[in-house]
């Protein structure tokens, strides 16, 4: 049976200053990263900085709609819901 896979709608703010989790916007989870919006780096940095805040390995992290986007949905596996949601700050 495959793992299941949590999505997570977040909005994402390019060329900041600093990458960080930025608290809920309506129903998506703010990411603001350093990255800019070229190349999928700005995606990259949102995977690796969830994937740090989660404890998770990176390849457990990937954007499954919105790649060119700043509202995206993220796929994420390895974890339980509510853990993820407390790590996240949705809660």
């Amino acid at each position: 049976m495959a793992e299941e896979r949590l999505q997570i709608p977040i909005k994402v703010v390019p060329g900041a200053r600093r990458d960080q989790l930025a608290g809920m916007l309506g129903d998506r989870l703010k990411i603001r990263v350093a990255a800019p919006p070229e190349g999928g780096r700005a995606n990259q940095a949102v995977c690796a900085l969830i994937a740090r805040t989660l404890n998770i390995p990176q390849r457990n992290v990937e954007i499954s709609a919105g790649h060119t986007s700043p509202e995206k949905t993220l796929a994420i596996r390895g974890i339980d819901r509510a853990e993820a949601y407390q790590r996240l700050g949705m809660v």
